[in-house]
């Protein structure tokens, strides 16, 4: 799968529904979703009283889930599975999209080159998310993706380096469509290689290639020359 630099947020989806009370209306919008109650917003729009309000009131509401469905469902699958693995730690869903795992059990849950997490990642998106073309949720805990951020630059950088020496193309360890991207970026002002996804999921990884050897590596695109459409593998 393509990704682009920035893959907006699902929609929020809304509705309007006419109810009696407010509770009615959550456990409509439960229903509909597929949710629980707790995880729909809801708004009153308008009031219709029956008879001057003797005979009690309608409402026209609102309804919303607090995030987009696929979002809620993630985290309360995770959930199930950390409760499952008796490991104290809860989930949290950040304002960009991101289930981040709070809790004492943090270093176990990443798991040895945070092969765990991105396990757990990979398993959510694929019970959870119906469409995945779109964007994917994101899992980080105990400020993992931004120590494997810096590591994959520097790695980036070796293995450019490693290439060039070499003159032929270096392929890296199986990773994450994230963590392929991260490489694509960090060596897409590099004028020395060139960078292509090969393999297919969950195997699939970066070939770096010095340039006029790039031909050699065949089963990818070239992450560098695709870089002015912002598109990685």
């Amino acid at each position: 799968m393509k990704e682009t630099d920035l893959i907006p947020m699902p929609e929020i989806e809304s509705a309007v529904v006419d109810c009696s009370s407010i509770d009615e209306a959550k456990a409509k919008g439960a229903q509909m979703w597929d949710i629980r109650t707790e995880d729909v917003d809801a708004t009153v729009l308008s009031e219709d009283k029956k008879l001057f309000g003797l005979l009690g009131s309608t409402y026209k509401i609102e309804i919303r889930p607090f995030a987009p469905v696929s979002y809620i469902k993630s985290c309360h699958f995770v959930n199930e599975i950390l409760d499952k693995m008796e490991l104290d730690l809860i989930p949290e869903l950040t304002d960009d999209g991101m289930i981040n795992l709070v809790g004492e059990d943090a270093g176990v849950v990443i798991g040895r080159y945070g092969e765990t997490l991105k396990a757990l990642e990979y398993i959510t998106n694929l019970v959870c998310h119906d469409d995945m073309s779109t964007r994917r949720v994101r899992f980080d805990c105990g400020g993992y993706r931004a120590r494997r951020e810096q590591t994959l630059r520097r790695l980036a950088e070796s293995i450019a380096r490693e290439a060039k020496h070499k003159g032929s193309p270096v392929s890296l360890e199986p990773m994450s469509s994230w963590e392929r991207r991260l490489i694509h970026i960090a060596l897409r002002d590099n004028k020395d290689v060139e960078t292509r996804s090969i393999g297919e999921e969950p195997l699939r990884r970066v070939l770096v290639c010095p340039v006029g050897a790039a031909a050699r590596g065949r089963g990818g695109d070239r992450g560098r020359r695709h870089s002015n459409r912002g598109k990685f593998n």
